[in-house]
């Protein structure tokens, strides 16, 4: 366990603690059949591969290119299935709220409330995710820096709610284009609370990045970006992860394969093995 954190418990991962947590899913809910194969088929791969396990997907992706393009379920509904799922597949759950009257029906499901990057400095926003008590991460915007996220997760704690965490998504560069700055993890981290990292959206290319009307990305530079990731140090993982990216509703161009994240997850694993080894010595 980081002395420096405060940890956040979340089910049975403890973000903060001995061990890297992966946070993985659809990006949305395309039904409560694909939720539920999801889930049950990642937390199998997470168990054998050491990793504790939180399911991911949204039931409003609400940020999208196009207004034609697919939202998921609605708040009720989609609620509804991630609390299938949680039942059913034996998992915590996180999803994403963009409005602040969804922060406490989707708390009374799920076991962690994200903070959209795009809405990070909503502070009604945020505000009413801390007031449920429940856990709360916080995407850093792509527009921000890191250090600007201790005003963001001051938004948390002087609520009253010490479960509170941040992610790193990669920093807009140019044009549909993002990078994502090592150093960021480390600033972050020295606040005081834990850190994950988003591989996949990371890797996205924001916008109408090919002229189109959805955003394109990178799959291809998932695997090496969580790599080095883990290696700076870091306590979550957060992964969108499809059994056909390629047929995915939502972020497919930058969504990992599922038949890949076994071999993914071993090699982060040892790799966190090691930076915890060298942490340790310092």
């Amino acid at each position: 366990m980081n002395l420096n954190l405060t940890p956040v418990k979340v089910g049975d991962a403890v973000f903060g603690g001995d061990a890297l947590v992966l946070i993985a899913g659809p990006c949305v809910i395309e039904s409560a059949e694909s939720c539920l194969r999801h889930a049950s088929a990642i937390s199998e791969i997470a168990r054998r591969a050491g990793f504790p396990y939180v399911f991911k997907a949204s039931f409003d992706k609400a940020n999208r290119t196009s207004h034609k393009s697919y939202r998921g379920p609605g708040l009720h509904a989609g609620l509804e299935i991630l609390s299938r799922v949680k039942r059913e597949a034996g998992v915590a759950v996180l999803t994403d709220i963009h409005e602040s009257a969804q922060a406490k029906p989707a708390a009374e499901v799920v076991d962690i409330l994200q903070i959209p990057a795009l809405l990070s400095r909503q502070t009604d926003l945020i505000h009413a995710a801390a007031e449920t008590g429940c856990a709360v991460n916080i995407k850093k915007g792509q527009f921000l820096a890191p250090w600007d996220m201790r005003a963001a997760l001051a938004k948390v704690t002087e609520c009253g709610n010490r479960r509170a965490m941040l992610t790193e998504r990669g920093f807009s560069f140019g044009y549909n284009n993002l990078v994502t700055d090592p150093r960021s993890l480390v600033i972050m981290r020295g606040f005081g609370y834990p850190v994950i990292f988003d591989a996949t959206h990371s890797a996205q290319l924001p916008g109408a990045a090919a002229g189109g009307e959805k955003s394109g990305g990178q799959r291809e530079f998932v695997a090496p970006l969580a790599r080095a990731a883990v290696a700076v140090g870091i306590d979550g993982i957060f992964m969108e992860v499809h059994e056909d990216p390629d047929r995915a509703l939502s972020d497919g161009p930058n969504s990992y394969r599922l038949d890949q994240l076994a071999a993914l997850l071993d090699d982060l694993k040892r790799i966190d093995q090691c930076a915890r080894e060298a942490a340790s010595r310092k």
